[in-house]
């Protein structure tokens, strides 16, 4: 019989992998909330005009890389391609910004969908974090959240992230700047790439990402976007880097960057990285402000600003430069039963030592010889086997053995997490010095 394999684009997470998972998505969870954010968990499944009306038709991932499908009552329904416009509808559908001091402060975990070419690091399921801040304009709010993301990349050991930052300005500056575009590009277009004719009639600001190495070289000579600022966006975009500086946050402009999203306005940015083995990443997070996003999705004109990471890229970077330590078959504890009438007292000692003492325990549940449960203790990578035989069991207690020394000793069960305790404490005290 054939063998089943998962579907193209998508990939298993299993082993040591998940452990590295759960410890990137835990720094970046922890540090969020020190920022004072707060969890949510929008639905995989939204309505279709949910990303259609947030996300913008311009955009790629409307265009072509929606996974969307009619349910059995012929409803629209789209599986997430990103986490913003499922937000707001959220805090709309609920109020939230009726209810909560502002800015609402939310972050978010999970997967997301888009059926996109598969390549290094990015798949067409895949895991994202990131948060929003919503209900204040200010800029310090934009230079905040960009100081959480670079906080958390520092945390994760990454080195010269480079963070490229732009302004789409207001909408006076952007629709400026969009008739300035239409102007140069009317000459190249017919020359160009498909999506480009495409984006001309949309959104002529996303021609400037445009990947295609010709339509590259044509878009070197586009006018720029700081001509077209208004005053207000320029002085706006002063306070983001003049704060970004004095918080010794590096930086460089990059005047191409638009995002791939239709929302964005002023501030946007991306952080790019290249890791130690030389393997360009590109951007591994971005984001940046939205002014009517809330509103398109039947709330009140409220801004925002955001950032997102995808976690399966930044994990392949963490691994290129030797930042994750495969922790997945560590114990602290195998437990021995040395024969069929100790198994259960050894299950009485596994729960005390998980349940009251905090450790990671494994228990040999097989007749095999001592020898074998030796090499499965070690194959576990366990500090200690716990060896239960007749004598123990009568005597409520074990013998402790470390297996990085040979030594052993017998505990009372009493006093065996007093023991451990002792052990590691030292072990973590050795670290610190």
């Amino acid at each position: 019989m054939e063998i089943i394999k998962n579907v193209k684009g998508t990939h298993d997470i299993f082993g040591g992998e998940s452990n590295s998972y759960d410890y990137v998505e835990s720094i970046m969870k922890s540090i969020a909330e020190l920022y004072a954010y707060n969890g949510v968990r929008p639905p995989v499944l939204e309505y279709s005009q949910v990303f259609s009306r947030g996300v913008g038709e311009s955009s790629d991932i409307v265009r072509k890389e929606m996974y969307t499908f009619p349910d059995k009552g012929g409803r629209d329904l789209t599986l997430r391609p990103e986490f913003t416009a499922g937000i707001m509808r959220l805090v709309v559908q609920n109020k939230l910004y009726a209810t909560n001091e502002l800015p609402l402060k939310l972050y978010y975990n999970g997967p997301v969908f888009r059926y996109e070419r598969p390549q290094l690091g990015r798949y067409r399921q895949f895991n994202q974090f990131g948060v929003e801040s919503i209900g204040n304009n200010s800029a310090m709010n934009d230079v905040e959240v960009i100081a959480l993301a670079y906080t958390i990349l520092c945390s994760l050991g990454l080195e010269d992230v480079t963070i490229k930052l732009n302004t789409l300005g207001d909408d006076e500056s952007r629709n400026n700047y969009r008739k300035a575009l239409k102007e140069f590009f009317a000459n190249h277009i017919e020359n160009m790439c498909e999506d480009c004719k495409s984006r001309y009639e949309l959104n002529p600001l996303r021609i400037l990402d445009c990947k295609v190495p010709e339509d590259q070289e044509i878009v070197k000579d586009a006018p720029s976007i700081g001509n077209y600022l208004t005053e207000a966006s320029k002085l706006r975009f002063e306070d983001v880097q003049d704060a970004l500086s004095a918080l010794h946050i590096p930086y460089e402009i990059d005047e191409s960057l638009v995002r791939g999203l239709d929302y964005y306005s002023e501030t946007v940015f991306e952080f790019h990285y290249k890791s130690k083995t030389g393997q360009d990443y590109g951007a591994v997070g971005a984001g940046g402000h939205y002014g009517k996003l809330m509103m398109e999705l039947g709330g009140p004109e409220l801004p925002g600003v955001g950032f997102s990471f995808g976690i399966e890229r930044i994990v392949s970077v963490l691994k290129d430069d030797g930042l994750l330590v495969d922790k997945n078959n560590e114990l602290d504890c195998y437990i021995m039963p040395l024969g069929e009438n100790e198994r259960l007292f050894a299950e009485e000692v596994a729960v005390l030592l998980r349940n009251s003492g905090g450790y990671r325990v494994d228990m040999c549940f097989d007749k095999t010889k001592v020898g074998n449960m030796f090499k499965r203790a070690s194959n576990k990578g366990a500090k200690f086997a716990v060896i239960v035989g007749e004598e123990e069991a009568k005597n409520d207690s074990v013998v402790l053995k470390n297996l990085a020394t040979q030594e052993q000793e017998t505990v009372k069960l009493e006093n065996i997490i007093d023991k451990l305790d002792e052990f590691f404490d030292s072990q973590e005290e050795e670290t610190q010095k």
